[in-house]
C-alpha cells in the first residue's frame, strides 16, 4: 500500500472516531473534538478540556491490516499524555475496536451498570 493510501485510511479512522464523540455528546462542537494531521506528534484526536471531561483519554488510532502488535500500538497512546489512553484499531472490511486498561474497562461499566 502506498503511504498516501495508509495516511488516508488512518485520517478516516480518526475522523470516524470524532463523529462518534460529537454524536453521543451533542454540547460538544467541532472545535472541541478534532482530528490531527497525519504526522503530527501526540494524540490522534484532540480534546478541548470540555471534551476531555466527557472522553478522559488519550486517543490513538490505527487503521492498518495487520493490528498484531497491539502492546506496542497501546504503548504509542500512553506515551502521548498523562491521561487514560484509549487505542482504536481497525483492519479492512472490520468494525473499529477499543483497547483499553482491563482495570479501567470494569471501573467503567461499574460505574454504567450502577446507573441503569
Amino acid at each position: 500500500m502506498k503511504p498516501q493510501s495508509a495516511k488516508a485510511k488512518g485520517r478516516a479512522l480518526q475522523k470516524q472516531v470524532r463523529d462518534l464523540i460529537l454524536e453521543i455528546n451533542p454540547e460538544l462542537t467541532p472545535d472541541d473534538v478534532r482530528s490531527t494531521s497525519m504526522g503530527a506528534g501526540g494524540e490522534d484526536v484532540q480534546l478541548s478540556a470540555a471534551a476531555r471531561a466527557k472522553v478522559p483519554f488519550q486517543i490513538e488510532c490505527k487503521n492498518k491490516q495487520d493490528n498484531s502488535s497491539i502492546y506496542k500500538k497501546y504503548d504509542q497512546a500512553v506515551e502521548h499524555g498523562t491521561h487514560s489512553p484509549l487505542l482504536v484499531v481497525k483492519m479492512n472490511h472490520r468494525e473499529p475496536l477499543v483497547v483499553l486498561d482491563a482495570v479501567l474497562f470494569f471501573k467503567i461499566l461499574r460505574g454504567y451498570i450502577g446507573n441503569l
